[in-house]
């Protein structure tokens, strides 16, 4: 999983109501310095979240508005900025190895790099995945 690239994790939560298991897209932000990952969910259920402005720091809902992307993002996208733990790298090689996890598009370095502006200034972001978030701005052309 690299920065900028959506994946599909095909077993991401377990459905209480069905009792299967349930994918997402996932979004990978940046990586730490310990090999970590920065990550966060995609929705298509807007929630109170909106179009315009694409940047919503706002209860109870913060996102990004992506988009109709493509592919197998047929439908409008938000990132959720709500907060998230950061993802294993070895968890990670493990989930591509079983074939629960799939790289499904990378963004173009316009809309990543806006992404990561708003996900950056998110109440919900830590301030290492902030660092971590604005260092890779600074490399992207």
């Amino acid at each position: 999983m690299l920065p900028g690239e959506i994946h599909h994790h095909r077993h991401f939560y377990l459905d209480r109501d069905t009792g299967e298991f349930r994918g997402k897209y996932l979004l990978t932000l940046a990586a730490l310095p310990g090999g970590d990952l920065v990550v966060r969910v995609l929705t298509s259920r807007p929630h109170g979240r909106p179009m315009e402005p694409p940047c919503y720091h706002g209860d109870p809902y913060p996102g990004f508005y992506l988009g109709i992307l493509g592919g197998q993002l047929q439908r409008a996208s938000w990132l959720d900025l709500r907060a998230s733990d950061d993802v294993d790298a070895n968890d990670v090689n493990k989930e591509e190895s079983r074939g629960d996890l799939s790289l499904v598009m990378a963004l173009n370095n316009n809309l990543f790099r806006q992404a990561l502006n708003c996900a950056a200034s998110a109440n919900d972001t830590t301030r290492l995945q902030e660092r971590a978030i604005r260092d890779l701005m600074a490399t992207l052309p």
